[in-house]
């Protein structure tokens, strides 16, 4: 009879040990704070982008968003696989390359600011969503990714152009023609998110761009503008809490599925 409260002691000093070898140093438990997901990027590179100023903005931002992701800073989410491609081309339809995780993990921001500029010159004639849309799509379900969820992130000015003569690049109609369909029952959990948009176009996105299940986030573009206020100044690029805290309130922030 003595020895049950010590086996009873015993057994809570293992359930102590277990928990504290899977919670972090911040008190939650790892697989909690960083559970596994695929993130796709999108850069838009057209010349109308390039046009509304942002352009420049927008890379080295963009090159800070994947230096923290690889490298799971200030609680952002480090993606399983990643992939980087230009959301455009000469032509509409124009096949592209997909950049994976490989080619920025253990380089610099500088280092990824710059492979991002030699990649995504601002040249493109055309911005052309579906085609980005489709690949996305194709690469989750040949990489067997379909059971974790799913992030797409483009950096654009979010206005659909026109193959057809006499339609204007950002009518109606076009937001009407981005297919998400690909994207719907791709993963349990598929977030697309526009950054440096403005708020008309984020509108247009949110009212006509068909959609069920797809749980869309657009960020204006002066909101996105400020993000190098949140940097401090001389400090290391791993203590920039402010600027990952900025980010995941404002650029990954969590939301609620689309009710259709």
């Amino acid at each position: 009879m003595k020895r049950k409260p010590a086996a009873a002691i015993l057994g809570a000093l293992a359930v102590i040990v277990l928990l504290g070898t899977l919670t972090s140093c911040t008190g939650e438990p790892t697989e909690l704070r960083k559970p596994k997901s695929t993130l796709f990027i999108g850069v838009d590179a057209s010349g109308s982008f390039r046009s509304s100023g942002h352009y420049e903005n927008a890379l080295s931002f963009l090159a800070h968003y994947i230096y923290g992701h690889i490298n799971g800073l200030g609680d952002l989410e480090k993606p399983q696989a990643m992939f980087v491609a230009s959301m455009g081309g000469k032509r509409m339809r124009e096949p592209k390359s997909f950049h994976p995780i490989h080619e920025f993990e253990g380089k610099e921001v500088s280092q990824i600011e710059a492979e991002l500029k030699k990649w995504f010159p601002p040249t493109d004639t055309v911005t052309d969503f579906n085609p980005f849309f489709y690949e996305v799509a194709r690469i989750t379900k040949e990489r067997n990714l379909v059971l974790i969820p799913v992030n797409v992130v483009i950096i654009t000015d979010g206005v659909p152009d026109s193959s057809v003569s006499g339609i204007k690049a950002g009518a109606r109609e076009l937001y009407e023609k981005i297919d998400l369909k690909p994207l719907e029952y791709l993963s349990r959990n598929v977030t697309l998110r526009l950054a440096y948009v403005s708020p008309k176009v984020g509108e247009q996105w949110r009212t006509h761009v068909p959609r069920q299940r797809v749980r869309l986030w657009t960020v204006d573009a002066d909101v996105m503008q400020g993000w190098k206020n949140q940097m401090q100044p001389g400090a290391d690029i791993r203590e920039q809490a402010k600027f990952w805290r900025w980010l995941r309130e404002n650029v990954d922030f969590r939301i609620r599925a689309n009710k259709g």
